[in-house]
C-alpha cells in the first residue's frame, strides 16, 4: 500500500434531461439517476444507492483484510446495508445506516473472534468512518 494521503478522482456529466454518466480512471463507466422519491425512474443507481452500497462493500472488504491479517477462515460474508435519509434542521442529510451482515464459517471455526473481527471490520472502515451518520451493526454467524 502507497503512503497516505491516497487521492480519487471521479467526474459526472450529464445533459438538461436522462441519466447522469459517472466516469473514473480506468474504470467503468456508470449511469445514474435520481430514485423515484426524487421523480426519477427507478431502474439506474442513484447517489443515495451508491452511498449505502459503498457502506456496505467497505465493510466486505475490511472484513476480507482483517480476517487475512488474522488468519481466519470464512466461507461467505453478506453485508446488507440500509441508509435513512432525513431532514435535520433545514438540511437533508442520511442520518442512520444500519448494517445487517451474515457471516458463514467453517464448522469448528472460533465465533467469538468472528464477531470481533465483524467489529472490528465496522470500526475501521473508512466510508463509515467519513460520514456523519452513525452506523449500526447486526452480525449473524453461521457454522457450517
Amino acid at each position: 500500500m502507497s503512503q497516505y494521503p491516497h487521492h480519487y478522482q471521479a467526474s459526472a456529466s450529464a445533459q438538461p434531461e436522462g441519466l447522469v454518466s459517472l466516469n473514473g480512471d480506468n474504470l467503468p463507466e456508470l449511469n445514474s439517476a435520481p430514485p423515484t422519491v426524487f421523480g426519477g425512474p427507478g431502474d439506474q443507481w442513484s447517489p443515495e444507492d451508491l452511498l449505502v452500497g459503498a457502506v456496505a462493500d467497505c465493510f466486505v472488504l475490511s472484513f476480507r483484510a482483517i480476517a487475512g491479517m488474522s488468519k481466519f477462515e470464512w466461507i461467505e460474508l453478506k453485508a446488507e446495508a440500509t441508509g435513512t435519509l432525513d431532514k435535520v434542521e433545514r438540511a437533508i442529510q442520511f442520518t442512520e445506516i444500519n448494517l445487517k451482515v451474515h457471516l458463514k464459517i467453517p464448522a469448528g471455526a472460533d465465533e467469538g473472534k468472528a464477531q470481533r473481527l465483524l467489529e472490528k471490520a465496522e470500526q475501521t472502515c473508512f466510508i463509515t468512518n467519513s460520514l456523519k451518520a452513525e452506523p449500526h451493526l447486526e452480525t449473524s454467524i453461521t457454522p457450517a
